[in-house]
């Protein structure tokens, strides 16, 4: 798969800006050696979603995502944001082919 990112570019318990496919990403690292990632467009108004910390903040609407999960933690988003398969191989980050 495509090499992403480090995994010691993520913090555990927080959460990096990334692009996977070309395509604008979040990746965080909610406990050490657990890695997820989700699309950054905003489910709200298809808005770039910033990461912050243990949560994601869309800078358009206001919408906030848990960056463990990509659920809906404040809207007006009422999806989670789409998850994409991600794996660590080594100290790598990599995306699934």
């Amino acid at each position: 798969g495509e090499d992403v990112a480090a995994l010691a570019d993520v913090p555990v318990g927080g959460s990096i800006d990334a692009t996977i496919n070309g395509q604008p990403a979040l990746i965080a690292q909610p406990t050490a050696g657990q890695v997820v990632a989700f699309s950054a467009i905003c489910t709200h108004q298809q808005c770039v979603v910033a990461a912050a910390g243990s949560e994601f903040d869309c800078p358009c609407h206001g919408s906030r995502f848990d960056a463990a999960t990509g659920d809906v933690l404040n809207g007006p988003a009422l999806e989670p944001l789409s998850p994409i398969a991600v794996s660590v191989s080594g100290d790598r980050i990599v995306a699934a082919s």
